[in-house]
């Protein structure tokens, strides 16, 4: 009896710390990689100064479910690369300000990851994110590019930003 106790306890033991299937740490390792030298290069203030449409001029988009795409022209953006958060601020005249810290990372496939939260939300408790390609990365200026879906074609959103001051 003490005999067949003791080998449940080692079964149960070597069962309860038996590690993850290794292919599913891999998936998930490569899945969230970081591009830390693209993330460094974005470092620090940057002023969005131009959305386009390129090919679509005369179509209306409401950028982060937040406001008309040309409100964002102006806002402010700060980036901070080795906690990976910052705070984004509409500023124009015309439209609603509206100011929001954000967690962003960009992955190895060259998309940043943006979350916007509320103030005093959690970001692990945020679901909903935006992935948009990073491009044209140089010391005073960088793009995002967001696909969006107008009439069944998929047209690209670009934000163009410069290096505040």
């Amino acid at each position: 009896m003490k005999k067949g106790i003791l080998i449940c306890m080692i079964a149960a033991l070597f069962f309860a710390c038996k590690s993850a299937s290794s292919t599913a740490s891999t998936e998930t390792a490569l899945s969230t990689k970081l591009d830390k030298k693209t993330q460094v290069a974005l470092k620090g203030n940057w002023v969005l100064t131009n959305v386009s449409y390129p090919g679509s001029d005369y179509i209306k988009v409401n950028s982060f479910d937040l406001a008309d795409s040309k409100c964002f022209i102006g806002s402010t953006w700060s980036f901070i690369s080795n906690n990976n958060k910052g705070t984004m601020a509409l500023t124009s005249p015309s439209c609603t300000a509206f100011s929001s810290p954000i967690v962003w990372s960009i992955n190895n496939q060259g998309l940043l990851v943006l979350k916007i939260l509320d103030a005093g939300e959690k970001a692990k408790k945020v679901r909903d994110g935006y992935l948009l390609k990073v491009g044209g990365v140089t010391e005073t200026s960088f793009q995002l590019i967001d696909n969006i879906n107008v009439g069944g074609q998929v047209k690209d959103v670009v934000y163009q930003f410069q290096r505040a001051n």
